[in-house]
């Protein structure tokens, strides 16, 4: 990465203007992070939500939905998340597209660093879902930090005039490509599927920008290089392999595995990377509390998702408040 957190240097006593201090940051827009806003503004909270974008989750990728109770459907994932959201910016809750690359969780005041900067924050909430990747391909470790890249907004001004590469076909991916064309003179849109899952408007405006190159159906076998990112080996669908030149690549692949890279191992997971959290929803941190697919304690359901967030949403304002007394009875 290309910024320092500085963990457990006094991080959180940094300074921060009124327009980046909150009461509830929720990482993650989901089912989950979604209804935890509902509860935090309503209760006057002051509530931001940092979210990749509609359909980086599990629910936002789902085409058909006709059991999420009050809502008889069919609808898509993303719709009924934008329903969720509408609610809860109806009651105050900001939204922002963004991705968070590290927190503070250190003292009473915790700070989460996004792509676009620091947020000050008395709790947060993680709600970043299962579907973190359990494998990369081959030289993604090894040019790490060398080209290979997790964050536009963060490492896109390095590639001032260059060519890279994103690979992925969600929301995250396109938005990620459409901010690299401020930079870049040409990006490679690498998507393994043969169409995008992204919003039909997002697709449109990244499939007709004329800086972005898309490529569906195509997967990517290996990133190369000599000390630093060369190109990325690819294959298309009904094709043979090739070499496309690039300078970087951006990597937004997914997998089923919890999402928790961001923490930096400051908090407790059990052997599956599953975060621990007592019957409130908060983890052995104060303060800090984890929701929706991040636990291993229930079936993967949107309706469940969105119960932990209000649990912990009435949780954290009891502890916000003073009334809430630290748990014990890690689960």
């Amino acid at each position: 990465m290309s910024f320092d957190l500085n963990l457990g240097l006094g991080m959180s006593n940094l300074g921060g203007g009124e327009d980046n201090n909150y009461d509830v940051v929720i990482i993650g827009g989901g089912p989950a992070g979604a209804s935890a806003a509902i509860y935090t503004a309503r209760a006057d909270l002051r509530t931001l939500v940092i979210d990749k974008g509609l359909t980086a989750g599990a629910l936002g990728i789902t085409g058909k939905i006709s059991n999420y109770p009050g809502v008889p459907g069919p609808v898509t994932g993303a719709e009924l998340v934008e329903i969720m959201r509408a609610q809860a910016e109806s009651f105050g809750a900001k939204f922002i597209t963004d991705k968070v690359v590290g927190v503070d969780i250190s003292g009473e005041r915790k700070m989460v660093m996004a792509g676009t900067g620091a947020f000050y924050t008395k709790v947060i909430m993680l709600a970043t879902g299962s579907m973190g990747r359990t494998s990369v391909v081959k030289g993604e470790e090894e040019f790490l930090g060398r080209g290979v890249s997790y964050c536009a907004t963060c490492d896109g001004a390095f590639f001032r005039n260059q060519t890279v590469a994103v690979i992925g076909n969600n929301d995250e991916a396109l938005e990620e490509a459409l901010f690299l064309t401020k930079f870049a003179a040409k990006v490679h849109l690498v998507v393994p599927t043969p169409e995008l899952k992204a919003r039909e408007a997002l697709a449109a405006e990244a499939t007709t920008h004329p800086k972005i190159e898309v490529q569906l159906g195509t997967r990517l076998k290996e990133i190369v290089g000599n000390g630093q990112v060369a190109g990325v080996r690819v294959h298309p669908r009904g094709g043979d392999e090739q070499t496309l030149p690039v300078t970087g690549a951006f990597v937004y692949l997914q997998g089923g595995k919890p999402i928790t890279d961001y923490l930096m191992a400051q908090l407790e997971t059990e052997p599956n990377g599953c975060l621990v959290v007592d019957k409130e929803m908060q983890t052995t941190v104060p303060g800090v509390f984890a929701i929706g697919d991040l636990l291993c304690t229930h079936i993967k359901q949107a309706v469940i998702a969105a119960a932990d967030g209000v649990i912990a949403a009435v949780a954290a304002d009891k502890y916000i408040h003073g009334r809430k007394a630290v748990q014990t009875d890690w689960k």
